[in-house]
């Protein structure tokens, strides 16, 4: 892994977020800069770890998850870390198969009622 480390800038830039969510990461402990007077600097673990985070939010898992998750990782290794990962999957995959399924049928509602609109529009 490189030893090259990315400025706040060049870190929002990669991950194209804004400083103010770059910022609440760090507040919230999901990344740990380091720091050389007011400039943060962000190490190949850092960049790992906001791969993971963005990943983790495009999956939609909230940020307490994601915390815990990465925390598994720094306190139990990596055996348990893709355990809890496997367990997360499975109720995320539950919730987007129900979502899914929900947004189907919204689909084919709002398809047969603008047909209906179309057929009484076109029948006068």
């Amino acid at each position: 892994m490189s030893t090259t480390r990315l400025s706040f800038k060049q870190m929002c830039a990669k991950f194209d977020v804004t400083p103010r969510t770059l910022r609440y990461y760090e507040y919230i402990e999901l990344l740990s800069p380091e720091k050389e007077g007011r400039n943060r600097f962000y190490t190949p673990r850092e960049v790992a770890r906001m791969t993971l985070i963005m990943r983790g939010r495009r999956f939609g898992f909230s940020l307490e998850e994601i915390r815990q998750w990465l925390e598994i990782y720094e306190t139990d290794g990596t055996q348990p870390q893709l355990r809890a990962f496997v367990e997360l999957a499975d109720r995320q995959l539950d919730a987007l198969q129900a979502q899914a399924e929900e947004l189907e049928r919204t689909i084919e509602d709002l398809r047969k009622l603008r047909a209906k609109a179309d057929n009484l529009i076109t029948s006068d």
